[in-house]
């Protein structure tokens, strides 16, 4: 076979593309619901070059308890509706069984898709099943290929765009320690005005590592459960190594990025950063603070976090500051790597920024 595999979208129905009603039924015109965002998000796939393929369980369709033309009569709507916005479906696939029947044909059972895993043209790399129920996934495990859940890991149709479209730079990292239980996320390239949810029992940390993601103009999911009883050392300095780990991952080989970051900020407190994402950690330092703490965060562990960050990420950082107020400093600081890192982060291309062809 030649020519370039088929990219197919196999979509669930019912609570994926309409909305599923408490009866679990869709067998009136009155039901017949669009999910939220879903033609615009199909737009944008079918323009990326998407094929969209309809596969839904519609338990005992043809039985009186569901009638075929209960069925009919708001499924030709739908694609109706999806056809006057320029959505066009390549098949729709339907079992008509109930779960009790044990059919290969129903969810996850691959009898529905089994012609097109035969085929040989299904691009298996990027191919996805897209549904709202755990049995989505596991038909795409069944099959092979990826699966994304509605309402899940995605949130809504605009994030499986995103996601699919975009194909934005994102990592996860969980990390377990006898005094921190971390679990980070980042999106390097998140739609602008994503909110970052950081939660470590340190509010002003907490408020840092929000300004940190929102001027490094990325996405920052950080929740951490630490030793906070004895003192902070072991949350700040771990959130830092997670932080880092994400970001390295999220970075892969740092193909594209802008590599280097600089920054010379802010109000009667100044912060000078330079940033270099070489994929060699180095760090310096230089700040006198003029108290021990803001808030619950002792300023010796400022130092610590981002010499952990600097590790972790595999950076060169070079951090000064000088100022009156403490809190405006350190502030300074997470705002000014957070701003260096906006363009070192930034995809400007596919070389690899070094003229050794590798970083």
């Amino acid at each position: 076979m030649t020519g370039r595999k088929r990219r197919i979208l196999f979509i669930d129905r019912d609570g994926t593309l309409i909305v599923e009603p408490p009866d679990e039924q869709i067998d009136s015109l009155e039901k017949l619901e669009l999910v939220s965002g879903v033609i615009p998000a199909l737009l944008r796939l079918a323009q990326a070059g998407y094929e969209f393929v309809i596969v839904s369980n519609q338990d005992g369709l043809g039985t009186d308890s569901f009638p075929t033309p209960d069925y009919e009569v708001p499924q030709r709507k739908m694609l109706q509706l999806f056809a006057s916005q320029g959505v066009q479906f390549s098949a729709v696939h339907v079992d008509p069984h109930f779960e009790h029947d044990g059919a290969p044909t129903r969810k996850p059972g691959i009898g529905m898709v089994l012609d097109y895993l035969k085929s040989g043209e299904l691009d298996l790399a990027d191919s996805w099943v897209i549904g709202d129920r755990e049995t989505d996934l596991q038909l795409a495990a069944n099959m092979g290929i990826g699966g994304l859940r509605l309402g899940g890991e995605c949130a809504d149709w605009a994030a499986i765009a995103h996601r699919l479209v975009d194909r934005p730079r994102q990592a996860s990292v969980a990390r377990k320690t006898r005094e921190t239980d971390i679990r980070v996320f980042v999106d390097l390239d998140a739609e602008p005005g994503g909110v970052s949810r950081v939660s470590t029992g340190i509010g002003f940390f907490d408020h840092m590592l929000d300004q940190l993601a929102s001027h490094g103009g990325f996405r920052l999911e950080l929740e951490c459960r630490g030793d906070l009883q004895i003192d902070e050392h072991h949350t700040v300095e771990d959130c830092a190594l997670a932080l880092g780990q994400a970001l390295n991952q999220a970075l892969g080989d740092r193909r594209g990025v802008g590599r280097y970051g600089f920054l010379l900020p802010m109000d009667e407190s100044l912060a000078q950063v330079a940033i270099d994402l070489s994929g060699r950690p180095a760090f310096a330092f230089e700040a006198r603070f003029p108290r021990d703490r803001v808030g619950e965060l002792s300023t010796e562990m400022v130092r610590h976090f981002f010499a952990s960050l600097s590790q972790a990420l595999g950076a060169a950082v070079h951090l000064r500051v000088t100022g009156d107020n403490t809190h405006h400093m350190v502030e300074a600081l997470f705002k000014g790597v957070g701003r260096a890192l906006r363009p070192a982060l930034a995809r400007s291309g596919g070389a690899v920024p070094s003229t050794k062809g590798l970083l």
